[in-house]
């Protein structure tokens, strides 16, 4: 039987190709230049996900092995990371995150089948595992398309993969506004309908099914994505996203952005 995993690796490896159209062409004034993240520049977010997919690799062959991957081990790849020259930052993230895909590719379906990983209290099997990567793999590959082309969307089979999962973002990335609320999201995909309510903590759960007195906001699973990430400004809001704009800006005040 097939694994599961490999639709979520076959969508990271698509990311990966999107990275390497983007990244590649990049001299080194482009890669100095602003990303969507206003702190970091081009070649920062590539550095991030270099050292990203080092972590990942440390973490892939602890999850196959069985072991534990030790915390100490995650501030000298940071470090040298760090250390790089912006060309050097792209051309070696390329080529890191092409390790690490690839080894993924050549795991068998029982290797992956056999993943079982714990990771900040989560325990996860290799669709968890890769879960985790595609999200911050395909974000970031959005922060640096859309500084290079405003109308830029996430990449559409990332999405359709991890729009379901946004419960999950939400319960560590939200924090409460200072007023309690609720908001009905309602994506594009038949999985992305959710409640969102905003109390003294912040939780996303599919849609109850009744609510009529609650607000609606209608999103592209894409924007509902970017949304969570903190990635959804005015600046960057298609026009199909539908309802309140207050209500917008209440949700938008919530996720921040990471």
């Amino acid at each position: 039987m097939t694994s599961p995993a490999r639709e979520w690796i076959a969508a990271l490896r698509n990311s990966h190709e999107r990275l390497v159209t983007l990244a590649k062409p990049l001299g080194g004034d482009a890669l100095t230049g602003r990303s969507y993240d206003s702190e970091w520049t081009i070649a920062q977010v590539l550095s991030h996900l270099g050292s990203g997919a080092e972590i990942a690799q440390l973490t892939l062959a602890a999850a196959v092995s069985g072991s534990t991957v030790d915390g100490e081990a995650y501030q000298p790849i940071w470090d040298a990371w760090n250390a790089k020259g912006p060309q050097e930052q792209a051309a070696d993230c390329l080529a890191a995150d092409e390790a690490h895909v690839s080894r993924l590719e050549q795991l068998t379906d029982a290797e992956l089948a056999g993943i079982r990983h714990e990771f900040f209290g989560m325990d996860l099997d290799a669709v968890g595992l890769v879960r985790l990567r595609l999200s911050e793999h395909a974000l970031h590959t959005w922060d640096v398309a859309v500084a290079l082309d405003p109308a830029a969307e996430v990449a559409a089979d990332a999405v359709a993969l991890l729009a379901s999962h946004v419960p999950t973002v939400a319960r560590w990335a939200g924090g409460p506004a200072g007023e309690q609320f609720r908001v009905r999201l309602r994506g594009s995909g038949p999985d992305a309908d959710f409640l969102l309510t905003v109390a003294e903590s912040v939780s996303l759960a599919p849609w109850p099914g009744d609510g009529a007195d609650v607000p609606e906001l209608g999103l592209p699973d894409d924007a509902l994505l970017r949304l969570v990430y903190g990635r959804l400004d005015p600046g960057h809001t298609p026009a199909a996203v539908t309802g309140d704009p207050a209500d917008l800006d209440r949700v938008r005040a919530v996720f921040p952005g990471f």
